[in-house]
């Protein structure tokens, strides 16, 4: 099956499959897209294995957001996942190239988020005012013109680093939604690393993928 050819598996077993999504895929459905989604592949390639096999989604990444989605292959499982998921997702890092040069090796922004009536994400100048956002990061190299950081969400909200980088003056490059008009054609942001505690076995796994080529080579030409 077509749809099921460009699936990146990482990691995979009775219960859980992590795959690497690429830019530019929704996770899930919307009211406009319902098969060109990451969701879709992976239930046609679970279903291609045995008809009666299911697969539910976890948790998700922004259409141009690349990196590791966790899906459960229970019912059951998808809901100790979703309630839990705040304590039970001990570690979520990203990759990203920010526009300009970030002043200070590392930091924590904080802030509380809400959304606009066209379901833009803002940060509230009022604390406590919104859900709040912990994102914490690392800068890796920079050159004349572009950033790249290591992000450690503590806080899984929606557009979290991508409000979060705007706001200290550092939008991610690629991001026309939250951050400047670039000519960038894909948004430079990546999940790459995943570290769960497994509800059912109790045990820590951690899933990792490489970070894209094109990520290190932007930050190494001035």
């Amino acid at each position: 099956m077509k749809s099921s050819e460009k699936i990146d598996i990482v990691y995979e077993d009775k219960d859980i499959i992590v795959v690497n999504k690429p830019s530019g895929l929704l996770t899930i459905a919307t009211d406009k897209e319902k098969e060109k989604t990451l969701f879709h592949k992976v239930y046609m390639y679970i279903k291609k294995k045995n008809k009666n096999n299911k697969v539910f989604i976890v948790h998700r990444l922004d259409k141009d957001t690349s990196g590791l989605v966790l899906f459960a292959k229970t019912e059951s499982l998808k809901m100790k996942l979703q309630n839990d998921w705040e304590n039970l997702a001990k570690e979520r890092k990203y990759i990203a190239i920010v526009h300009g040069v970030v002043p200070d090796e590392k930091g924590t922004i904080t802030s509380w988020l809400k959304e606009t009536k066209t379901l833009l994400t803002y940060s509230s100048g009022v604390n406590g005012d919104g859900k709040k956002a912990i994102t914490n990061y690392r800068v890796v190299s920079s050159n004349a013109q572009y950033s790249l950081l290591d992000i450690d969400i503590k806080t899984g909200r929606k557009n979290q680093i991508r409000v979060h980088m705007n706001d200290i003056g550092h939008p991610i490059v690629g991001d026309h939604k939250y951050g400047i008009k670039d000519n960038f054609r894909k948004m430079y942001l990546h999940a790459y690393k995943l570290t769960i505690i497994n509800p059912i076995t109790h045990k820590t796994m951690t899933f990792e993928t490489d970070v894209p080529n094109d990520f290190i080579k932007l930050t190494m030409n001035d």
